[in-house]
């Protein structure tokens, strides 16, 4: 028996195989399991969950707005103030030099699979060159499309 979305449930005699599309994405440093609801189950609010890129990204931006405002004279008295290392705030600020396309998707979500922190602030400056690097952690991180289930 097929459904509508491409899932399947095959039944062999001794055991039940049960075939769902699915999708792996890297999330930071751990991989999360896409899969397209079936219309019978309810679905979770479409607001996005905040997650450890959201808040870096707002925090950088806001970090960014207090040293711009002269609230701040230094990355190390926002770190002072905040309780954290001066390395950290700096690998933050680096994030605000993101392209506004990769800001949107990070903010709705969607961030490119394997983005994380570590790589994000290190990406180039030039918004063209973090398109291209982000396409091919997309190219080296090919999704699993899907997954059989032996119940």
């Amino acid at each position: 028996m097929r459904g509508s979305r491409g899932n399947a449930i095959v039944d062999r005699g001794d055991h039940i195989v049960v075939q769902i599309p699915l999708t792996l994405k890297r999330r930071g440093g751990r991989k999360e399991i896409i899969t397209e609801l079936p219309p019978s189950l309810p679905r979770r609010s479409s607001r996005p969950v905040a997650n450890s890129l959201m808040v870096a990204v707002a925090r950088a931006h806001r970090w960014k707005e207090l040293l711009e405002s002269g609230r701040f004279g230094s990355g190390s008295e926002i770190a002072a103030a905040q309780g954290v290392d001066p390395s950290y705030v700096a690998r933050l600020l680096r994030l605000t030099l993101l392209a506004p396309d990769i800001v949107e998707a990070i903010l709705d979500g969607n961030e490119p699979d394997g983005a994380s922190l570590a790589r994000l602030h290190r990406l180039p400056a030039d918004w063209d060159e973090q398109r291209r690097v982000l396409s091919g952690w997309r190219e080296t991180h090919a999704a699993v499309t899907s997954c059989d289930i032996l119940l």
